[in-house]
């Protein structure tokens, strides 16, 4: 397993991948290491989709996700320093809304401005009790840049995310569940695990199946209906050869529990 300065990657168990953001110190607020850790590691996940089947990403501590961009590092750099540091931040977050495998955020604490972009990028979020949001960019004379314009209103809606965006102002778990951003509030102390267990249940499908079925539901949000339609089809045609699919069929009908080999 490849070691890292800002996160930590772990296998907690099968075809799982535990993302930890490593900075609890600084409530994990993101430099530019953590910005090229995540991207080598998203890129990895990119790469090479089979060697895992979901990953969870949380962070360290009880106090915060990801408070955002580490505004000490940021304070005196230049124009171009600021840019350049962004590039990397923008790769980091294609790499990984583009991930193939699906990915649940386990927000343990405050999810700030880019702790809170970092967390929309994933497929579905469960947060602890005590976790808060906030795109608070507006209030220091910027914008969300890494996705939160865009991720946002399609997971709450147009007009409150503009109310989120425009004012900065925090909201708390139960509003973030409430209007459809969190699936689940967890325990602090059973936050990551009940991710895992739901993680160990879509890693007990059929990769491929899982795969093709984010690649659809995100294609088919960025275009109309019946082109959605049609690329349901493609996706649903890239398994009718595969031996999973004959696996799921045979496990049924010996009444067992399939076992999925992502070919």
């Amino acid at each position: 397993m490849k070691d890292y300065e800002t996160i930590r990657i772990e296998r907690p168990q099968d075809h799982t991948v535990l993302v930890t953001i490593n900075r609890p110190d600084v409530a994990n607020a993101m430099n530019t290491q953590m910005g090229l850790d995540l991207l080598d590691a998203f890129d990895g996940f990119c790469a090479a989709p089979n060697q895992q089947r979901c990953i969870v990403i949380t962070g360290a501590g009880a106090r915060a996700f990801c408070a955002g961009g580490d505004l000490k590092q940021r304070l005196g750099m230049t124009d171009e320093q600021w840019q350049d540091q962004h590039l990397i931040f923008e790769r980091m977050v294609r790499a990984m809304i583009g991930c193939p495998v699906p990915v649940i955020a386990a927000v343990n604490g405050a999810a700030y401005a880019g702790g809170m972009e970092i967390a929309l990028c994933a497929d579905f979020i469960y947060a602890a009790e005590h976790a808060r949001f906030a795109l608070t960019e507006v209030t220091l004379g910027i914008m969300p840049g890494a996705g939160g314009t865009q991720n946002l209103p399609r997971a709450i809606g147009a007009r409150r995310a503009k109310e989120i965006l425009l004012t900065g102002r925090p909201f708390t778990v139960q509003q973030a569940h409430e209007w459809g951003m969190v699936n689940r509030i967890c325990k602090a102390e059973t936050l990551v695990q009940e991710a895992l267990e739901t993680a160990a249940v879509i890693a007990a499908n059929a990769p491929i199946s899982t795969r093709q079925v984010k690649q659809s539901v995100n294609m088919g949000l960025n275009t109309d209906l019946q082109t959605g339609l049609m690329f349901e089809i493609e996706a649903y045609n890239r398994m009718v050869p595969t031996e999973d699919r004959r696996e799921g069929i045979r496990a049924f009908n010996e009444k067992r529990k399939p076992v999925y080999q992502g070919r």
